[in-house]
């Protein structure tokens, strides 16, 4: 990306009353940061949820001297810049509701679509640790790509799983792209940006506060199809991310663990309230839907994973546009549950609504 482009990224990010939510719809509306930054009050006030004070802020704010520092420090952390309108940007987490509108990233991400989370403990078991490993490796084997946080513990025994088969791994931060945290792990910092990806949605030199952890979970959570939760006291991050990936319609997915550690409260907690227990990494793969090479011309197109009952209704779509009762009847839906779900597939621009109440593809 050339600078004169970084900078107008930078800009926006800049504006006051300029959340991750607002950035996106003046991207989608605009196609461009700078063309939102040039626009007028009255060019602003007439987008969808951005409200008065926002226009104003933008029409009226002076980014330079924040996007100048930004360009720099950009250049001197040695990352490059994903934006939301690139192709390299993780096309899951762009169905999040507040995902960053740029990403700084070292080494490179991988294009599969077959993205596992993997989050735990800190202060992990020696179980904890082997099964991560094995689980993980055995993933990265079969073409699953390994998202955690690079943190101590089930982090970066999972990280290590993918690397040791030559397999794909992001390492999420909650600091800045140019900080090492922990120090313990900086050989696998330097693993990970030479074999794998890092990324942070944070500015470089941003310290590891903790309440940026919160934030990052959502992103590790959000790259991914689902999450593997191996090892978690309750009220733990990783219990932060399995509530996360929840709310963003993921898989979640928990290994057992002994009733007497605490460590095991977490993750057995999630198995009875309904996650998915693994005892193989064939547990995993069956929940996970095939690569898009094998999907329908309409699915290819989607970048959020699809139901099977979604699927159902979009292949009957495949065939031709159906008024809503008649799509009731074929899908053996209710009306309610279906109209639901043609609402979720509107929004994600999976299907249209013609006049009549019929739906078509998108």
């Amino acid at each position: 990306m050339m600078a004169d482009d970084l900078f107008y990224w930078f800009a926006l990010r800049s504006v006051p009353l300029v959340g991750n939510v607002t950035y996106r719809r003046l991207i989608e509306y605009f196609g461009s940061p700078a063309k939102a930054l040039d626009a007028s009050f009255d060019e602003l006030s007439v987008i969808k949820g951005v409200n008065a004070s926002a226009a104003l802020s933008i029409s009226r704010h002076d980014g330079r001297k924040s996007a100048e520092a930004a360009v720099a420090a950009l250049a001197k952390s040695g990352a490059v810049l994903v934006t939301l309108l690139d192709k390299d940007y993780p096309p899951f987490l762009k169905e999040i509701p507040d995902p960053p509108p740029y990403l700084y990233l070292k080494g490179t991400l991988p294009a599969s679509n077959k993205v596992v989370a993997v989050v735990g403990s800190r202060r992990a078991s020696d179980y904890g640790l082997s099964v991560t490993t094995k689980l993980s490796r055995e993933l990265a084997e079969q073409g699953v790509t390994i998202v955690s946080g690079l943190a101590m513990g089930i982090d970066a025994a999972a990280h290590r799983g993918a690397l040791q088969v030559s397999g794909a791994t992001v390492g999420v931060l909650g600091c800045g792209i140019d900080q090492v945290y922990p120090a313990e792990n900086r050989q696998l910092f330097r693993d990970m940006e030479a074999k794998g990806a890092i990324v942070s949605e944070f500015a470089p030199g941003t310290p590891p506060d903790a309440p940026n952890f919160p934030r990052r979970n959502r992103i590790i959570s959000g790259m991914s199809r689902g999450v593997l939760v191996v090892e978690a006291v309750e009220k733990s991050g990783s219990l932060i991310t399995a509530k996360f990936a929840l709310e963003q319609g993921r898989e979640v997915f928990a290994v057992p663990g002994n009733i007497n550690f605490r460590t095991s409260r977490g993750t057995n907690s999630l198995i009875k309230e309904g996650a998915k227990l693994v005892e193989t990494v064939e547990d995993i793969l069956g929940e996970l839907p095939p690569e898009s090479r094998d999907l329908p011309h309409w699915a290819k197109k989607q970048s959020y994973p699809l139901g099977s009952q979604e699927e159902k209704v979009c292949s009957l779509l495949e065939e031709k546009p159906l008024q809503i009762d008649e799509l009731t009847v074929k899908s053996g839906l209710t009306v309610s549950d279906l109209s639901v779900m043609l609402l979720r597939l509107e929004l994600h621009g999976a299907v249209m609504q013609l006049p009549g109440k019929i739906f078509s593809l998108g």
